[in-house]
Formats: C-alpha cells, sequence, structure tokens
C-alpha cells in the first residue's frame, strides 16, 4: 500500500465519523514529537533513506500532520482520533496504531478550527533529467460544518469555545443536582419571577447534571464537557453566568433559599415585585416533615415567648425581685412624663469600668437591684428569650435544652454583618468596615462607606479595590429597596500587606433623596465588632466620622471613636432609650446552661421590665440545630420564621451582648450603696 491508497482511507474513515458529530476536537501535544513518532513508527525497512531524507519525510506531509493529526472525535464520551481504522497491511498499520494511542493519552484542549475546507496537499509533481515524478501525500477535504467560514478568527472562533466548554464544566461542577430540582420546584408552584421562561434549560441541564454525576475518572468529566457544550446552547452551556445561574449557585452553597431568591429577585424583578409564595417546596416540607416525626422533635416545633418561670434558678445569674415588687405600684405622672427626657451617655463618662466577667463574678452577688442604661446604640442588641409550647419536648438544639433566643432583626449575633454576608461581602477580614441604613424605615438615601487608608488613598465607590493592601469595597448599593436593610462593605483580607498607620472610616450621603434615619456601622477586626449608631438625618454630600483605627505590626490595630453620641430617647420595644430602665433577671444565653462550655458564642442576657417584643421573631436558627436537621436547613430556616411565637404575660426580653462584640452597658447598681458602672464587653 502507497499514500496514496492510504489518504483514501483516511478520508473514508474521516466521512464516516463526522457524518453524527457536531465538531472536531483536537488534543494538546507536541506537534514535531507527532512527527517525529509518525516517521519513526513505520517497520524497519520500510521508510528508508531516499535521496537525503526518509521517503515518507517531506514537507506537506509534516504540515497534514502538524494541522489536523491531533484532531478527534467525541462520541458518547468516548475518544475517536481520525488515525483509528484499518489497512490491512503490515507498513501503514504500526504508524497508525502508535499515532493512535499517543493522541489517546492527552487530553483534549480545543474545538478543532480551520477556515480550510482542504487540508494538506494531494499531489504534487517532480520533474528530474529522465522523467516527471507524481508524488500523493496526506490529505483530506472537510465536509460542510468542519470548516469556519465566519469573520472571526480562528483564535477568537476556538476562545469561544473554550469559554462556553470552561463555563459549562463549572456549571456541573458547582451546581447541585439538589438546587436545581429546588429551583424547578419554586417554578412549577409559580413562586419564582420569571421562572417559566427557565424551566426548559434547568429541566435539560439537570440531566446533564445526572449523567455527569455518574463518570467516574477526570478524562471522562472533560470529555463529557468537551462533547455537550458544543450541542447544548448558550442557555445551557453557560448557564452559571445568568441570572438564573446565580440563584443556582447561592442555593448550592448553603445560602438559605429566601435570602438567594431575594438577590435572583434584585437582578430580574422590577422594585416594586411583591413574590406570590413562600420560599420553600412542598418535598422539601415532606422530606423534612419525615425526618423530624422519624426524630421526635414534632411537638419542639411550637414555641412561645419564655417567662422567669421557664428557667430554673440554677441559670440565673441575678432577679431583680424586690425592684421588680416594687415598681409594680401605682407612679406617679410627672415620673412618667420624666422618662421621656433623654440624658446624655456623656454624663457618665467618669465612671468606674469592669469587665463583663469581673460584674457577674463579684458585683452580681451582692446586688439588690440593677438598672442598665439603655442607649440608643442598643436598638440591635434587643433580645428575646424563646421557650418550647410543651415544656417536655426534646430538644432539637446542640444544647441540652430546649430554649433559643433571637435578636431584634430575627438574628442570633450581629444583624448587620449577617446582611453584608447576605449581599455578597466579605465578612471574614482582618479588618472590616460596614454600614447599615433602610432598616427602621424607607430611607433611599444613597449613603457610601468610605476609608482613608494610611497613605491617602480613598477606598470608596469610585475606587473600589486596592490590589496593594487588599482593601476592597465589596458591597456597594446605590438604590435601597424598599423593606431590604442597604448595606455597605469595606474589608482587609491580609495583615501582611495592609500599610501602617491610620485607617480613616467615614460615611458619605452621596444622595439625599429624603431619607432622615441616619445609619448603623460596624468595624470588626481581632474577633471583636465594635458597633455605632448614627440617627441624625445626613445632608446632601455631608460626610460623617465614624472612627479610626491605627494599625501597627507589633501592637496591631487599636479604635479611636470620632462618631458623635446622641441624647435623645425613642422606644424600643416598649422601653425608652437613654433611660435606666430596671433589670428583671440577668442570664447567659441557653447554649451556656448548666454549666455547659463551647456551643457557640456565649451570650450576656438582661432582660428588662415591661420590655416587650414588637418584631415575630423566629422559633430558632438553623445555626441551633442538631446535624441531623441539617440536611433540611432550607425548609427550617422558613419554618423557623413562619411559625408564630405565641405572645405571653411578662416575657423575657430586654437587652444581650455576644462575647465576639466590643460593646458597653452603664448599669446602676443598688446594694449596701448605689453606683454606677460601665461594664466591659
Amino acid at each position: 500500500m502507497q499514500t496514496k491508497e492510504l489518504k483514501v482511507l483516511l478520508q473514508k474513515n474521516f466521512n464516516k465519523l463526522s457524518q453524527d458529530a457536531t465538531k472536531l476536537f483536537e488534543v494538546d501535544v507536541d506537534k514535531d514529537e507527532l512527527w517525529n513518532l509518525y516517521l519513526d513508527s513505520f517497520p524497519k525497512g520500510t521508510n528508508e533513506i531516499f535521496r537525503e531524507r526518509r521517503e515518507y519525510d517531506c514537507s506537506c506531509c509534516r504540515q497534514f500532520i502538524k494541522n489536523i493529526g491531533n484532531a478527534v472525535f467525541i462520541k458518547d464520551n468516548q475518544v475517536t482520533t481520525i488515525w483509528d481504522f484499518e489497512t490491512n497491511e503490515t507498513k501503514f498499520q504500526p504508524v497508525l496504531n502508535a499515532l493512535s494511542t499517543f493522541i489517546r493519552s492527552h487530553d483534549v484542549s480545543d474545538v478543532y478550527v480551520t477556515k480550510f475546507k482542504k487540508i494538506g496537499t494531494d499531489k504534487n509533481f517532480e520533474k528530474t533529467n529522465t522523467k516527471i515524478i507524481e508524488w500523493d501525500h496526506l490529505y483530506m477535504e472537510l465536509p460542510e460544518g468542519f470548516f469556519d467560514q465566519s469573520s472571526k478568527s480562528e483564535a477568537e472562533t476556538k476562545g469561544v469555545y473554550r469559554d462556553t466548554r470552561n463555563v459549562f464544566k463549572r456549571s456541573l461542577e458547582e451546581i447541585s443536582a439538589d438546587s436545581l430540582l429546588t429551583v424547578l420546584e419554586l417554578i412549577s408552584q409559580n413562586s419564582l419571577y420569571k421562572g417559566e421562561e427557565w424551566k426548559g434549560v434547568l429541566t435539560e441541564f439537570l440531566k446533564h447534571k445526572k449523567t455527569y454525576d455518574l463518570l467516574s475518572s477526570i478524562q471522562e468529566k472533560n470529555n463529557y464537557a468537551w462533547e455537550q457544550s458544543v450541542k447544548v446552547g448558550g442557555a445551557i452551556g453557560r448557564i452559571r453566568n445568568h441570572s438564573i445561574g446565580t440563584l443556582l449557585i447561592n442555593v448550592s452553597e448553603g445560602l438559605d433559599l429566601d435570602t438567594a431568591v431575594k438577590k435572583y429577585e434584585v437582578i430580574v424583578a422590577p422594585q416594586n415585585y411583591k413574590r406570590s409564595k413562600p420560599i420553600f417546596t412542598q418535598r422539601m416540607l415532606d422530606d423534612a416533615r419525615k425526618t423530624i416525626e422519624q426524630l421526635g422533635y414534632l411537638n419542639s416545633l411550637d414555641r412561645r415567648h419564655a417567662t422567669l418561670d421557664d428557667i430554673t434558678v440554677n441559670n440565673i445569674l441575678f432577679s431583680n425581685k424586690d425592684s421588680a415588687n416594687r415598681i409594680q405600684g401605682a407612679a406617679n405622672v410627672f415620673d412618667k412624663m420624666s422618662k421621656d427626657i433623654g440624658i446624655n451617655p456623656k454624663s457618665f463618662s467618669r465612671v468606674e469600668e469592669v469587665s463583663i466577667d469581673s460584674f457577674i463574678d463579684h458585683i452580681l452577688p451582692t446586688a439588690n437591684e440593677l438598672e442598665v442604661f439603655l442607649e440608643s446604640k442598643h436598638s440591635g442588641n434587643m433580645v428575646s428569650l424563646i421557650a418550647p409550647e410543651d415544656s417536655s419536648a426534646e430538644s432539637m438544639f446542640k444544647w441540652d435544652n430546649a430554649f433559643s433566643w433571637a435578636y431584634s432583626g430575627n438574628i442570633t449575633d450581629s444583624a448587620l454583618k449577617e446582611r453584608v454576608k447576605s449581599a455578597g461581602g466579605n465578612v471574614e477580614g482582618v479588618l472590616r468596615f460596614s454600614i447599615q441604613w433602610n432598616d427602621e424605615q424607607y430611607d433611599e438615601n444613597d449613603l457610601d462607606a468610605h476609608c482613608y487608608e494610611p497613605d491617602g488613598n480613598l477606598l470608596y465607590y469610585g475606587e473600589k479595590n486596592n490590589r496593594y493592601t487588599t482593601g476592597q469595597l465589596d458591597v456597594d448599593i446605590i438604590n435601597p429597596l424598599r423593606g431590604i436593610p442597604a448595606v455597605e462593605n469595606i474589608t482587609w483580607t491580609n495583615k501582611d500587606r495592609m500599610q501602617e498607620g491610620t485607617y480613616k472610616f467615614l460615611v458619605h450621603n452621596f444622595s439625599h433623596r429624603g431619607g432622615k434615619t441616619g445609619f448603623k456601622a460596624e468595624i470588626e477586626f481581632d474577633g471583636q465588632i465594635y458597633s455605632f449608631d448614627y440617627s441624625q438625618e445626613l445632608r446632601n454630600g455631608e460626610k460623617v466620622e465614624v472612627a479610626e483605627v491605627n494599625f501597627s505590626r507589633d501592637k496591631g490595630f487599636t479604635l479611636k471613636e470620632k462618631l458623635p453620641s446622641s441624647a435623645s430617647s425613642k422606644d424600643v420595644w416598649g422601653v425608652k432609650t437613654n433611660q435606666f430602665v430596671p433589670v428583671s433577671v440577668v442570664s447567659y444565653s441557653p447554649n451556656y446552661w448548666n454549666q455547659q462550655q463551647g456551643i457557640g458564642h456565649k451570650h450576656y442576657m438582661f432582660f428588662l421590665k415591661d420590655c416587650t417584643n414588637t418584631e415575630s421573631p423566629s422559633g430558632f436558627y438553623n445555626e441551633f440545630l442538631v446535624e441531623e436537621l441539617m440536611q433540611h436547613r432550607r425548609v427550617l430556616e422558613a419554618l423557623g420564621s413562619k411559625l408564630s411565637i405565641k405572645p405571653v404575660d411578662d416575657q423575657l426580653s430586654g437587652i444581650g451582648f455576644s462575647s465576639t462584640r466590643r460593646n458597653d452597658l452603664l448599669v446602676k447598681v443598688k446594694g449596701q450603696t448605689e453606683r454606677i458602672l460601665k461594664v466591659k464587653f
């Protein structure tokens, strides 16, 4: 057999393989190594020196090998090279086998793209002194669809295919089948805005996901992604980059379903859109109910506000019984009116300071009465103790009792930090500055978080990243939505790259649109959170300094507060701020009752006389639950917020402080004497 017969078989085999193929692919090989393998694989004596080179060593065949020799077809996840055919002879077959084996040992790297229909040179002629010699070379003509007739360059076309394949593969790996089923069920129950438009795409992608997950080797998964990415189209191939892909990724990564859908709706829904149905599915409900029943927790779901009768004396650090009895009497109308007059916290700037642990160990045991000075900055610290309706119900929680707690805004610790996290902000850096507004009433102002770094560089909406210091503004809200608190966030992630010196944090009202509520702010470093509350209206263009943080590699971070205090009084859960309020009970959070240690963060709770939660607190939170229930975290997240908490008389509500957050509280202690202390958390 000669080259003339070989190329006929090569063309015939290619035509057969291309009949039910969409695209031709190529593997990543060294083209010179491939050409040398071709020459060296001829059996001994069949490719001898002809004149100066070997018989089959010609520039035309070399160009053919380098151009298309590494091309392959992928069908049903199986790779076939263009050399996979039988010749039934001994000269060329070893060459074909060697090329096939070599190419199969490498990974597919691209879609094969060429502008030329004809690959190689069919034949040429050489005139000698005695005759004209006809030379045949490796040659092939590509069928329609296998050469590119667009105006794009080959490199540009290959880049588009490669990007689609990469996004498709990432989507298959990062989007879970469970998230697809969840979103499809939301669509079927009409709970997802414009979800019906994605039903067909998600159904088809789910089929690919199930097939992909059954593949065992990396090479099989790579080949599947290449083969299918050229067939599925842009909507499926790049699903991760679409709005629905953002929702699927968020659900796959464990973001609670309600928050994930809200973030999706911010992208696709009009500002006044109201969701028609709750965000959980029947399948999720059925699975969760089955698990809850099997674990014996069904009667643990009914929750109510706790009272003093619910907790044992062992878990009460202080009970202000004398004060409670005395206060139940009729109050003078002038005493009531005096509570409308705020006291400036600066009046107590020189009082004795004690740590919370010292306060509990040495001061509470001898106290008869306690009053706390509830400042406006403590509004986010309002907390309620939640009890099971059935006192004999099994505990669903990680600790040994069935009690839970809820802070204002339905959170378990820092509301602002949780909202920043839900908005996609990084809350795990070495230094964090976050602001929040539009939380108490609708406030359309466009507030901006600013930070002047030590060298004078300003991190803000106009320059969001400093790659040298790792500072980044990663959440920037321009148009606050009604009913959704607005947040902004600046974080530094690498202490080694931060500049030494002073970081100045401030809030700028870029655009005043009628808002009058001010803002809240947090600064976090070294595991501690410092909270600020500015309740005054910001004028258009006004900048309010919050604090300065000095950073030294030897001493670390130190904070200097700049935000002015406010003495105005307002009602929070039935009690007045900037007034002393009687304390009925002091206790740890339930996860530290009964000498338990290390089950989450410790909270210190001061339950106040006549304090009544005006919100609708959740009965429990996912972070409280035992591990067996976490597989149903999305349903339980919704369930905890939707089960009504039954009101009771004399509920235990008041003010709480996390051990992880820097704060302080003025406390009036009455025993043998009366004194005012500043308790530091």
